[in-house]
């Protein structure tokens, strides 16, 4: 059992007979009355995503989790296959089960959250960020690059994201997967 100062990004638990990830939270101390943590749950069993506020000390029940490196193969209609590195033995995860995975590209190495009591997969989650190549974007004007205006671009694995002006098609970007936003231009 933990308690509500126990609560981080990434942790599981159990919460109205299902097992949520806590996604955000934010532990406020208000001037008048006690403390709370204000959370952002999402259900690992069907995606939904709900706000809840813990009282402070409220006893959560937390998962015992185990987390492993795997290697992403491919994508089949829903259904993603990733391979263990260390054993390589081979899972498929649902969609619905992934962070970000409009980033994900083959040969991408994540993180596997399972659960300990009965093997299943809680959650696949991305690195910070990712290097992918431009695959279309429409050239930027010349002499428009004093301002912080951006443009639409379309990445190697079909993610939209607003990109500098400068960026060119073939060029390779660093991507902040959790924000979907860019980072930086990476010299090859």
């Amino acid at each position: 059992m933990a308690t509500s100062s126990d609560i981080r990004k990434g942790l599981c638990i159990k919460y109205n007979n299902d097992i949520y990830k806590i996604i955000e939270f934010l532990h406020v101390k208000p001037g008048k009355g006690p403390a709370f943590v204000r959370t952002k749950l999402k259900s690992v069993t069907n995606g939904k995503v709900i706000d809840n506020t813990f009282s402070a000390g409220h006893k959560i029940d937390d998962v015992r989790v185990e987390t492993n490196k795997y290697q992403f193969l491919y994508k089949e209609s829903t259904t993603y296959h990733f391979m263990n590195i260390e054993d390589y033995n081979q899972i498929t995860v649902e969609e619905m089960l992934l962070d970000y995975s409009e980033f994900l590209k083959e040969g991408e190495t994540v993180t596997v959250l399972t659960n300990t009591e009965n093997g299943s997969t809680l959650s696949v989650e991305m690195p910070q960020s990712v290097i992918l190549e431009v695959s279309s974007t429409e050239p930027g004007v010349k002499g428009n690059t004093a301002t912080n205006a951006t443009k639409p671009a379309v990445l190697e694995t079909g993610a939209k994201i607003n990109v500098p002006l400068f960026i060119n098609e073939g060029d390779t970007i660093k991507i902040d997967t959790e924000k979907g936003s860019y980072l930086e231009r990476v010299k090859n």
